[in-house]
């Protein structure tokens, strides 16, 4: 039996008018869930911003050959440093921080001269630095050494051809750290600039 036996003309014409409002309905309402789930899946989420540059942090002069010059304000003083990697090191050490030679001038202290050996020194501890044939000792302290007599060092740096530092490492009899001294001149002299004597 017919639809239209059974319920009739009227009835058809109702259901055909009930079908079209539906699909009216539904279909912009089904056209949008789409689009929207396309697009969560196709949207990257949006980008960080680039965190701000902390107040007085480093600030780079320029790099010279092997060695970088920076700048930071530290007591609302300029700080000037020149620094060089250890390019060669060993015994290589599981675990160990960057080995880096660093020259600095602050106001009222120039030519401070320190390596950052990236372990412990023990208590009392001297590394030896050999700059050619001249041998200074540094004194050390936690994780770091020092030059008695900065001065000296820069002076022995600028004519440099090998520079090595050799460290007593609390379980090892010795390591040794070899840096380049090429562009140290140029990068001593960027920082005298931007530090000049007082």
């Amino acid at each position: 039996m017919s639809t239209q036996r059974l319920f009739g003309a009227g009835a058809l014409r109702m259901c055909r008018i009930m079908r079209a409002i539906l699909t009216i309905l539904i279909a912009p309402l089904l056209a949008c869930a789409l689009a929207t789930t396309a697009v969560a899946q196709t949207a990257k989420p949006p980008a960080k911003p680039a965190p701000a540059a902390a107040p007085g942090g480093p600030k780079s002069i320029g790099s010279f050959d092997d060695w970088q010059a920076a700048t930071y304000v530290e007591g609302g003083q300029t700080v000037c440093y020149a620094f060089v990697k250890a390019r060669q090191s060993a015994p290589a050490i599981q675990g160990r921080g960057e080995a880096v030679l660093t020259v600095t001038h602050r106001p009222g202290l120039r030519d401070s001269v320190a390596f950052t050996a990236g372990f412990d020194y023990a208590t009392g501890a001297e590394a030896e630095v050999a700059i050619d044939a001249a041998k200074i000792a540094f004194y050390t302290a936690k994780r770091s050494a020092f030059a008695r007599d900065g001065h000296a060092v820069v002076v022995a740096l600028g004519k440099a051809q090998k520079v090595s530092i050799t460290s007593p490492h609390p379980q090892k009899t010795k390591v040794v750290d070899n840096f380049s001294p090429k562009g140290f001149g140029k990068a001593y002299e960027a920082i005298g600039k931007a530090c000049p004597p007082k």
